[in-house]
């Protein structure tokens, strides 16, 4: 029996010992037998593995009054520190989300439409630089970039960048080199609209048209749009191009391989595609937002973000790239998890944050390694196959 199904089975024994007791003696409340099995879920997560320091998750479930935070292990493993779910980690590829949202926030504004094309919005330098690979600028527009439909090569999708990475990991990397690195590395994968492949490259250049649309540096138009103060991600920010909120910790420790993220420059991922630090609670607080009319003006514009995206075929293969064309919308999947849909994003150090509107459930997560992302999925099964029995039980007969 797996490790999931033994903690699922013991918790619902549990509950239903709580429903079958003589109701004249105390009663356990659901809610706390919940809060003690999520705390197991993040405990196995890190004992079950030889490679995980950290394991942080945040679950918020209105229906049932429950909003829990809790973590294992340490977040940093040559001191010894303990891991909190206050701890803020690298969320990588979550922060494409962020920038979805916020461009999304200038549309219906009127700043930008959607089918604009990138040249009307990016700096000529761009421009030029994109052309001279043969890319159609005219014809690629945002809601391209924001779905992955846009047929640009992604830098970061080849085995050359990340090497890159490990053997100078203090490099300063610039958005122009990471779009010079594009051009240099590969072509035009496709006609704009013909394919889906998940790009990074997409995602630095709508860093680039926030900036030049709003005149505000990426990290303050994200704030500016998101509403940051409005919904409570109180520490949350852009490693290296904003200061770390007062009084939060400092960045857990988070692993490739052995690699620490702690001894990478941050600009290797840094200027849209990924590049937000925070704790799970913020990220978790986000997605709720964004979900339940906290981001933005129109609710027409949740529509339009979860709008499925037809595409002849997929190109390029990997992890993200790897999922079929339609799941990814604008900044982010739509999936199915343990019965339900979710909407989610995860990130490349083992972040992920879900919204299940089926349970108004949020779950956000993280484990500090990326090769252990199978146990970051059974962390979130459980958690929402959890939550979703007490919401079964807690159901007036």
């Amino acid at each position: 029996m797996c490790r999931s199904t033994i903690l699922r089975t013991g918790f619902l024994a549990c509950l239903a010992l709580a429903a079958g007791c003589d109701q004249t003696e105390p009663q356990p409340d659901p809610s706390a037998v919940l809060g003690a099995t999520l705390q197991e879920i993040v405990d196995n997560a890190v004992a079950g593995s030889e490679t995980i320091p950290a394991a942080a998750l945040y679950v918020d479930a209105p229906r049932l009054g429950v909003v829990w935070e809790g973590a294992a292990g340490v977040a940093d493993p040559a001191t010894g520190e303990p891991m909190t779910a206050a701890h803020p980690v690298l969320v990588a590829s979550n922060t494409k989300t962020f920038i979805a949202a916020s461009i999304l926030r200038l549309w219906e504004d009127g700043r930008i439409g959607l089918d604009d094309p990138i040249a009307d919005h990016l700096p000529q330098e761009y421009v030029e630089l994109l052309e001279s690979d043969g890319y159609l600028v005219d014809e690629i527009t945002i809601r391209h970039l924001l779905t992955h439909t846009s047929g640009l090569y992604d830098y970061a999708d080849r085995s050359i960048y990340p090497q890159m990475i490990l053997d100078d990991p203090t490099h300063r990397w610039t958005r122009t080199e990471q779009l010079e690195a594009a051009v240099a590395w590969g072509d035009p994968l496709g006609a704009p609209g013909e394919i889906y492949n998940y790009s990074d490259t997409g995602y630095i250049l709508l860093g680039a048209i926030l900036e030049t649309t709003t005149g505000l540096s990426m990290p303050d138009a994200v704030r500016e749009l998101i509403g940051y103060e409005r919904i409570g991600l109180d520490s949350t920010w852009f490693e290296t191009l904003e200061p770390r909120p007062s009084g939060v910790p400092e960045l857990a420790h988070q692993f490739f391989g052995d690699a620490d993220s702690a001894t990478i420059d941050p600009s290797s991922d840094l200027y849209g595609g990924g590049g937000i630090a925070a704790p799970v609670g913020d990220l978790g607080r986000f997605m709720r937002a964004l979900f339940t009319g906290g981001v933005y003006t129109n609710p027409e514009t949740t529509e339009t973000m979860l709008t499925t995206v037809d595409t002849v075929k997929m190109s390029a293969s990997g992890e993200a790239s790897g999922m079929p064309p339609g799941m990814y919308r604008m900044g982010v999947w739509v999936m199915e998890v343990e019965g339900y849909t979710v909407y989610r994003h995860s990130g490349f150090w083992g972040t992920v944050a879900d919204y299940v509107p089926e349970l108004d459930l949020v779950v956000a997560a993280t484990v500090n390694q990326n090769q252990e992302k199978t146990v970051l999925w059974d962390v979130v099964g459980e958690t929402i196959a959890a939550v979703a029995d007490v919401c079964d039980l807690s159901r007036p007969n």
